[in-house]
């Protein structure tokens, strides 16, 4: 057996201080009995060992590519109670907060979806580009000048329909499956916010303001107002989680010989029609109110906000707490049509990945720039856990220079007025989720969250060296 695995149950409390363990593509998932029998000082030392950090309720190693088979080495050699990562995450959760539990709970919704969202961000991102009015072609866009661009173009608003107009489904799925529903209820659900017989949720305030009549389902003794949720997030969300739990319920109380046919029918009716009564637009208004709340922070703080947040969003990922800013991010294009939260989440992801940059030239041994490189890579595209938990956590100061450059650089994002028209696309790639007149804008922003968290984090290494 490989000594440092050995090592590393020792460093832990031993076998019989883990309760359950899981792992995912990069990491172990501990539950431990008593977290503080782990060494995490000692742990960091081995070479096995890219980083500690306990998220969850769950003390996790970062192992890398080689996490499978030294999980399977661990389980094969120790008395050590296998599980999947659902199960952990239930064991976790008795040791969370009410906060961290309802984090947690949106990231197992969104997670799923966040895929197509990043693919969409990207073809979105990518159509900005080519309809951008461009100087050497005159001040027109490239979709103006050539065909074939012009068919790109309209090709990928396919894709990018798909993912962002009829996001209701996405969410209503996942939330209805999170729930533990039939996830092909969910998807139902979803659609019917979304339907062809509905008034466009785009449309809706401007046929108000022309005076135009909105077509109604009118059951004589009353009458329900036909609107779509399109690029809704709150409402699809509010939808898809009562469907889910109100099917679990009926699942417990009708006999099993009909459940079959009984359990579909009641939820998709009652679930379709609370959706247009009550749960939509009060999702709807709840959303809305939600929108205006953060658009009306930043516009009264304004750059201090963006210094506010480009602060402390690398710490709420330790928290967790991140994956509530995916719902508010889209519940504000879909307000609005653009956000100033998402650039302020990217300039953090590549200020994280400068300060990582900076260790590569002062941590200049095999080990150590084994895990920086890499890890600085992934930050620039967006993935920040190997840079946070790999080498900024581990030295501190790294992690402090990084929120440091962040704060800095949301400053001038939000001073400047930078709007992202979607979300999914982090790190320098998050370039093309900008609004084109203020990508100039993002790109300075961008300068200084890779500069300023450099030549801190050399200058900090040199203070400590003296």
């Amino acid at each position: 057996m490989n000594n440092e695995i050995k090592l590393l149950i020792e460093l832990i409390g031993g076998e019989e201080n883990v309760s359950m363990l899981s792992h995912c593509m990069t990491r172990l998932r501990f539950i431990l009995k008593d977290e503080s029998l782990a060494n995490v000082e000692e742990l960091e030392k081995l070479k096995i060992v890219k980083g500690t950090f306990t998220q969850a309720g769950q003390f996790q190693l970062v192992i890398g590519n080689d996490v499978a088979n030294v999980y399977k080495e661990i389980v094969s050699n120790y008395n050590i109670e296998e599980a999947n990562k659902e199960e952990v995450k239930s064991a976790a959760a008795k040791e969370m907060n009410p906060l961290q539990k309802v984090a947690m709970f949106l990231a197992e919704i969104f997670a799923p979806i966040i895929p197509a969202i990043i693919v969409g961000g990207l073809i979105l991102g990518f159509r900005n580009m080519i309809e951008l009015p461009l100087g050497i072609f005159g001040g027109t866009a490239l979709t103006e000048t050539h065909q074939f661009w012009a068919g790109v173009d309209s090709f990928l608003w396919l894709i990018g329909e798909a993912i962002f107009q009829f996001l209701p489904v996405h969410v209503a799925w996942s939330a209805y499956k999170r729930m533990g529903g039939t996830p092909v209820l969910g998807i139902v659900i979803g659609i019917t916010l979304v339907s062809p017989q509905l008034v466009n949720a785009y449309s809706v305030a401007g046929m108000v303001a022309n005076g135009e009549t909105i077509p109604v389902w009118d059951f004589g003794f009353a009458q329900i107002q036909m609107i779509g949720y399109q690029a809704q997030v709150i409402p699809a969300l509010l939808v898809g989680m009562f469907g889910g739990k109100l099917e679990v319920m009926l699942a417990k109380r009708i006999p099993s010989y009909i459940q079959m046919i009984v359990v579909p029918f009641v939820v998709l009716i009652v679930t379709v029609l609370l959706a247009n009564v009550v749960i939509g637009p009060f999702g709807w208004w709840l959303g809305t109110l939600i929108a205006k709340f953060v658009i009306w922070l930043f516009t009264t703080l304004g750059a201090i906000g963006g210094l506010i947040f480009g602060f402390f969003y690398a710490p709420l990922v330790i928290t967790g707490l991140h994956h509530t800013t995916n719902a508010i991010d889209m519940q504000i294009i879909a307000e609005t049509g653009t956000t100033p939260l998402w650039p302020l989440i990217a300039l953090s992801n590549i200020a994280q990945g400068s300060a990582v940059l900076a260790m590569v030239f002062i941590k200049k041994d095999a080990d150590s720039r084994e895990l920086s490189i890499p890890a600085t890579i992934s930050a620039y595209l967006g993935v920040t856990e190997p840079a946070m938990f790999g080498v900024n956590l581990k030295y501190t100061y790294p992690f402090l220079c990084g929120m440091i450059g962040s704060s800095l650089a949301g400053a001038y994002s939000t001073f400047a007025g930078v709007e992202a028209l979607s979300i999914g696309v982090g790190g320098y790639p998050g370039i093309l989720s900008i609004q084109p007149g203020s990508m100039f804008n993002f790109f300075i922003a961008m300068v200084i969250a890779t500069v300023v968290p450099f030549v801190l984090t050399i200058t900090a290494s040199k203070r400590k060296q003296a």
